[in-house]
């Protein structure tokens, strides 16, 4: 392994790995209901709306409201995207274009290159293979991506990297000096926009087969990824893809996935501590994020 700047321990999935450590992988309550006027005989009173310009309902705009003034109080920089697929509408806020490690929310990214390959037949996956695909979403497994990696990136090692943006992974940039093998998965940045064009990927524009492999992989994630996204709760029905490490910067704490009927929203966080927390922290903001926005809504 070749380390051009520290970078600490691995945190991301089941294993660390030989190459090189790996980019990874309170509360408020959410706004209450519109307010009723003193007399229960009385019309209800017009709801108050935050987040003007916004074109969400006005409850969700106010979900919106109350994420946003969450994480301004919590450790670090924490970029959101919120879509919904039923009506077009995104929220994003300021910090949704700062460049991010993306921890193990790549593998991702990886997983829908290989089948997407494996169907074009210009790769076969072996029953290995797809054993280690299965491992990767489920518990994050980093040798699982390793194997994977190694195997089909190419002799360039470009193999990965030059579909990437093809899934919405346009602003996405590995980083060079962490690592002899180049680029690797494992040291990469991108943004949560990406992690909202990947995951909008995933859910419109892969075969159904395809894509109804990996809406029930990302609902049914081990323990270690029962996080973020995760936070919107069982009634939403969330699937999410996390990432966790702690890497050049401090710990980053990352998460993408969807939440209620259809998967009709989806949502991507990644939480930069900056050096000014850690796994819990983070792993705290983005869950909250997920339940002030979802929980209670379906």
């Amino acid at each position: 392994m070749t380390v051009a700047t520290a970078v600490a321990v691995c945190a991301c999935g089941v294993a660390g790995k030989a190459v090189a450590p790996v980019a990874r992988p309170v509360a408020t309550t959410s706004a209450s209901p519109a307010a009723k006027t003193a007399d229960p005989t009385a019309a209800a009173a017009t709801p108050t709306c935050s987040a003007p310009g916004v074109d969400f309902d006005c409850d969700l705009r106010n979900r919106i409201a109350a994420a946003q003034a969450y994480v301004n109080g919590r450790p670090g920089s924490t970029g959101i995207v919120l879509r919904d697929r039923r009506t077009g509408a995104v929220w994003r806020n300021d910090a949704a274009r700062r460049p991010v490690w993306t921890a193990s929310t790549i593998k991702l990214a990886m997983v829908v290159d290989l089948l997407l390959r494996d169907r074009a037949g210009t790769i076969a996956l072996s029953g290995d293979d797809r054993a280690l695909i299965g491992a990767m979403l489920n518990s994050s497994d980093d040798k699982a991506a390793d194997t994977l990696w190694f195997r089909y990136a190419g002799k360039d090692h470009m193999a990965f990297n030059s579909a990437f943006p093809r899934y919405g992974m346009t602003s996405l940039q590995p980083q060079r000096g962490f690592s002899t093998f180049y680029p690797y998965w494992g040291f990469q940045k991108c943004t949560p926009d990406d992690l909202d064009r990947l995951i909008n990927y995933v859910l419109t524009e892969l075969p159904a087969n395809l894509r109804d492999y990996l809406v029930a992989q990302l609902r049914s994630v081990a323990p270690i990824q029962q996080w973020g996204v995760w936070g919107a709760g069982p009634a939403a029905r969330p699937g999410n893809k996390d990432g966790w490490s702690l890497e050049q910067g401090g710990w980053v704490m990352n998460t993408v996935g969807f939440a209620g009927p259809d998967e009709r929203y989806t949502l991507a966080v990644m939480n930069s501590l900056d050096g000014h927390g850690g796994y819990d922290e983070g792993r705290a903001t983005d869950t909250e994020v997920a339940r002030i926005l979802f929980a209670g809504r379906f």
